[in-house]
């Protein structure tokens, strides 16, 4: 569900409490989403997001992970209003459009003033950087033969869009209850517009329902996606009442982290998913090459009964048959006509020597594919429950083994940094950590785990390897750690998970392999249920 301008209204109400505002630093977070990290007294994260169906401004207090690169439009931005201090918020009438002032210096160190046009209307929202009335740049470029009313293009005129015919609600006193409001007054959405209606049908009064929505300061959410700033009592299911910038992110922040994740790991999965169906489809042709070279045998065969019976084969046959050395039956030979016999066998031995000496090849080559595709079904796992910087790590393993050469320039400068495995203080004895992808899983077993800590992992399928620090280590931190490593497996969702652990002191890396992969020695076994409730309380503790 989408802000409507009444919703908006209330917004900027608060978002105007909190001027003047610096602006330290600008971020663009995902394809919609830019951070101005910004300051007065406190520091504030004002987020502008245009997403199509997510699209608002708002304070939050959320994580934000922001991307190592600047695109272009932050580029700019930054040029012109980073260091700047926002002056005014004003929203334009009751659309969902409002402008940000901002009084920056320029290039010689003179005030000027830059405008920020921030337009929350569904597929089309947009941030849009104005010097008076002409375009600097946007996010979302929109040419002349796109729009023949609006161009949205660097060195264009800003033109509002058009804002309709419509009423003002807070200049009206309208007793007809059985109104379209969306059609009649700026900023009332469909929804709001049901909740007047039932509201006037059951006697309170148009002007009131809209006092009360001119002091709320609070957002009423039901089921996380149903929301304005008074209760929606007509849909008659309970409601949540929260702060309204945290009922925002209540609202929000999760559905767009799912999108932030899905851009980032977009690509990622493509060359995943390719690389397995590939290895996939060679292995079983790996098997068959590996079949026939077990069967060379019978070439050789064939070449012995050629050099023993040379007078029996007609010159220019297309095959011979002879009695078996040992009476049990008959063999024939396929020939190739234009050869001899002494040819013909030469040929034979040819192929059983090929077959003979290329069996340990072959058989290298399904183990090396077969170890391919463990390790791709594994990212694919991985790729699953990643949140945004297990992504960005994905992708970072990937361009290091050289499967995404478009970012590796940038991954060799990039400074090594620890990885993002989960850490979780489980009691004052004992801390769990979990990793969520190869890099992690290597760093938490080779790197951070002590020889005496306890490592467990799903059993016989991918998954995490969790590292458990602890001086009790009783059969409560054994399940819930047991719970952990199935649940951040490919076994998630099944029931009776067997999950292995031992002493840290018992795992080896494997030579030569990718990240992660291990053999371990001494283990014990144990059967899991994995149950997302306990998981998540235990999240809580990190």
């Amino acid at each position: 569900m989408a802000l409507d301008g009444i919703l908006l209204n209330r917004l900027t109400m608060q978002l105007k409490s909190a001027l003047p505002l610096r602006i330290n630093k600008i971020y663009q977070v995902s394809q919609t989403e830019i951070i101005f990290q910004c300051f007065n007294q406190k520091k504030y994260n004002l987020i502008i997001s245009c997403h199509s169906v997510y699209n608002r401004l708002q304070f939050s207090d959320m994580p934000y992970s922001t991307p190592e690169e600047p695109s272009h439009f932050v580029m700019l931005l930054r040029k012109h209003i980073e260091g700047g201090l926002i002056k005014q918020i004003e929203q334009i009438g009751y659309d969902r459009i409002v402008h940000l002032t901002v009084e920056t210096r320029n290039d010689l160190g003179d005030l000027t003033t830059r405008t920020i046009a921030v337009e929350l209307m569904g597929k089309y929202a947009n941030v849009i950087l104005l010097e008076e009335d002409r375009i600097l740049d946007a996010l979302k470029r929109i040419p002349p033969f796109e729009n023949t009313k609006r161009t949205i293009q660097p060195g264009a005129i800003y033109k509002l869009p058009d804002a309709g015919d419509k009423e003002d609600p807070f200049q009206s006193n309208t007793d007809d209850s059985h109104l379209d409001f969306s059609k009649s007054y700026h900023g009332i959405s469909p929804i709001l517009s049901s909740e007047i209606q039932y509201r006037m049908q059951n006697g309170q009064t148009f002007k009131d329902i809209f006092k009360e929505i001119q002091t709320s300061d609070l957002l009423y959410v039901i089921d996380h996606h149903l929301f304005h700033c008074i209760p929606l009592t007509h849909k008659q299911l309970p409601s949540i009442a929260y702060p309204l910038m945290q009922g925002l992110d209540e609202v929000y922040y999760q559905s767009e982290q799912k999108e932030r994740i899905k851009q980032q790991t977009g690509d990622s999965f493509k060359l995943v998913n390719r690389e397995l169906k590939k290895f996939r489809a060679k292995l079983p042709k790996l098997y068959h090459a590996l079949d026939e070279a077990m069967d060379c045998e019978k070439w050789r065969e064939m070449g012995d009964y050629l050099y023993t019976y040379p007078q029996q084969v007609s010159k220019g046959a297309k095959e011979v048959t002879f009695e078996r050395f040992d009476g049990e039956g008959m063999i024939t030979i396929p020939l190739e006509p234009k050869l001899d016999v002494k040819a013909n066998a030469k040929k034979l031995f040819q192929k059983y020597q090929k077959g003979h000496s290329g069996q340990p090849h072959i058989q290298h080559q399904i183990d090396l594919c077969q170890e391919e595709i463990t390790y791709f079904e594994a990212l694919q796992q991985q790729l699953e429950i990643a949140d945004v910087q297990d992504a960005k790590e994905i992708r970072l393993e990937l361009a290091k083994r050289g499967y995404m050469p478009a970012v590796v320039s940038r991954i060799r400068k990039q400074k090594e940094t620890k990885p993002n495995y989960l850490t979780i203080k489980f009691n004052d004895h004992t801390t769990i950590y979990v990793g969520k992808n190869n890099l992690q899983n290597d760093y938490l077993t080779f790197k951070l785990g002590r020889k005496d800590d306890w490592w467990f992992h799903a059993k016989d399928t991918h998954g995490a390897h969790v590292i458990v620090a602890t001086d009790n280590f009783d059969e409560e931190v054994i399940r819930a750690s047991a719970h952990l490593a199935a649940y951040y497996s490919k076994a998630r969702h099944s029931s009776s998970v067997p999950v292995n652990y031992t002493q840290v002191k018992n795992i080896k890396k494997i030579p030569k392999s990718v990240a992660g992969l291990v053999r371990i020695s001494n283990y014990k076994t144990i059967f899991i249920d994995p149950d997302a409730s306990l998981i998540q309380s235990w999240l809580q503790r990190k």
